[in-house]
């Protein structure tokens, strides 16, 4: 997909972040663009940036766990540009844990947002993508924590890990139907956002249960990795140029890869896996 200009492009977690960072972009390339998020006053504010900065922008609050607030973002988007052409399917959280002690309400927040949201995107916006006839792209948000596995972070792994698949099996489809839409994941390493700080999008009026020193601990390790992580920005070049490049897999581009390498070679050699985070700015 070379054409962005005149595009009409939906990216959800779009007040800040990698989100923000995309919707920056691709406004900056000509396109129209729809900012989706649950943070209501932050998503005004990006799009009150980004029509200052001379961008035809839509801001519409949405929480992607909704399969009808998804709905009602499709709508908005065809209601104010009359057709749609990139999706990213990105907005993420963050909880962890020992796999067991985990409550129930953090396995379901995590999976409703990184992987239902994915879920709700697609079944949404494939069929607005494939309206129109014309080249087309999806853009799904996972992680390197989607192609290797750490602990103390099972709900985030085992989503990252199904939007990867989720991604690889639309690729499969899209390539069998010889269809116009393309699809991407992004499997990013540590990016400068506020993923460790996601507990800000919960219900205020949940109960929470004491932290426990896993939780701690890997809270701690994710405040340390995002503050020396990559610029956003960075994300969005790699994204833009495999939207234009019809590639699949946008990854990291540090020691994350060999990590991924390694776990790839343990199952086919049937070995154990082994516990091999990659180098701090690796």
């Amino acid at each position: 997909m070379q054409e962005l200009r005149g595009r009409t492009a939906v990216v959800t977690g779009a007040a800040s972040g990698i989100g923000l960072a995309l919707a920056r972009r691709f406004g900056a390339e000509g396109m129209r663009v729809v900012l989706a998020d649950v943070e209501a006053e932050p998503l005004r504010a990006a799009e009150a940036a980004l029509r200052d900065a001379g961008v035809d922008a839509c801001a519409v609050r949405t929480d992607v766990a909704r399969a009808e607030s998804v709905e009602a973002l499709a709508r908005r988007t065809l209601e104010a540009f009359g057709s749609v052409h990139v999706v990213c399917n990105n907005a993420g959280v963050f909880a962890g844990g020992l796999s067991w002690e985990v409550p129930l309400a953090d396995w379901e927040w995590v999976l409703g947002v990184n992987l239902w949201g994915v879920i709700h995107g697609m079944r949404s916006f494939l069929p607005l993508l494939h309206a129109h006839g014309e080249e087309a792209h999806v853009v799904n948000t996972a992680s390197m924590a989607g192609l290797v596995t750490n602990p103390f972070a099972a709900p985030y792994t085992v989503s990252k890990h199904a939007v990867v698949a989720l991604s690889e099996t639309l690729y499969h489809e899209l390539t069998l139907r010889r269809s116009p839409v393309g699809v991407s994941v992004l499997c990013p390493e540590a990016v400068a956002t506020r993923i460790g700080a996601s507990e800000r999008n919960r219900d205020a009026g949940a109960a929470r249960a004491p932290e426990t020193a896993e939780q701690a601990f890997v809270r701690e390790a994710l405040t340390r990795s995002v503050a020396g992580g990559v610029a956003p920005e960075a994300m969005a070049e790699r994204v833009v140029a495999a939207i234009r490049d019809r590639r699949f897999y946008v990854l990291a581009e540090d020691d994350w890869r060999r990590a991924a390498a390694l776990r790839c070679e343990d199952v086919r050699l049937g070995r154990n896996p082994r516990f091999e985070p990659p180098r701090p700015g690796g």
